[in-house]
């Protein structure tokens, strides 16, 4: 009798336990307001029908910005219907402001003048938004590919050189020479020349002229464009190895074809005399 007595008691007790330890773990440590970090550790439940029961728990921590993921800049386009904003600063096709309006209101612009919505900008308030046509849309994303293929990756340096379309033919060479250098060294290379009053020369020309001088090793990251009036830039970057294998193929070929014509030409020139 005494015995079943004890072991009631301390199978009450184990219940008791288990009940404080679920308590403490589970209701405790949510409610409490500082920032802690538990790591894993081993405890032991006690149950009546086993004599211990291992149990991991897993590491707490009621900091939620350690869990946030960071967002990921959507990529430029229409966002159809999908607005989860409620009001919107809206921008017509001309790039005039239509000022604030409720998203069905802007979605009704939108069918009306079968155009579509694009987020310009997302971290204001409220967000701004611009009825576009798809070609503008198109026109758009092709400018900013441009823009992001033009600007240096990291860890490439780049290197800046401007001047006059009337450049003299000695200055020219100079530069030519300093841009060489830097492809030399793997460098991106912008040049801006802006077209001297009185001067005809052709500024795409110029820019032809100094990659044929560099052409063994150098080729255009982003070809040469009109930035503003007046002004026109390109940048240059060194060949992948790929690149020179091919460049190098094409020019023993480019050569073989000119030794060949060379050796007919003599003998045709044999013949005749």
């Amino acid at each position: 009798m005494t015995g079943l007595c004890t072991m009631k008691y301390l199978c009450q007790a184990a219940r008791n336990e288990s009940r404080y330890a679920k308590r403490f773990f589970g209701t405790l440590l949510p409610q409490t307001a500082q920032k802690w970090l538990f790591s894993p550790f081993w405890i032991v439940v006690p149950d009546p029908r086993k004599s211990a029961v291992f149990g991991l728990t897993q590491p707490y921590c009621t900091d939620e910005k350690s869990h946030a993921q960071p967002k990921s800049k959507a990529a430029f386009g229409s966002v159809g219907r999908r607005i989860p904003y409620r009001i919107l600063h809206v921008i017509n096709q001309d790039g005039e402001s239509l000022g604030n309006m409720h998203r069905a209101e802007a979605l009704r612009l939108m069918d009306q003048h079968g155009l579509k919505l694009v987020l310009l900008r997302e971290n204001v308030e409220p967000p701004v938004y611009r009825l576009m046509t798809g070609q503008q849309i198109h026109e758009e994303q092709l400018k900013r590919a441009e823009k992001k293929k033009a600007s240096p990756k990291q860890g490439v340096v780049q290197k800046e050189l401007s001047f006059s379309s009337a450049i003299a033919k000695n200055d020219l060479e100079t530069k030519t020479k300093q841009i060489a250098q830097w492809i030399e060294k793997r460098h991106h290379v912008k040049v801006t020349i802006r077209q001297a009053k009185g001067s005809s020369t052709d500024m795409f020309m110029l820019f032809d002229q100094i990659l044929e001088t560099v052409s063994e090793k150098a080729t255009y990251l982003s070809k040469p464009k009109v930035a503003r009036e007046g002004v026109s830039t390109c940048v240059f970057r060194h060949m992948s190895d790929k690149e020179l294998k091919e460049h190098q193929k094409m020019a023993i070929k480019k050569n073989n074809t000119v030794k060949k014509d060379e050796n007919e030409d003599l003998k045709s020139n044999e013949l005749h005399q």
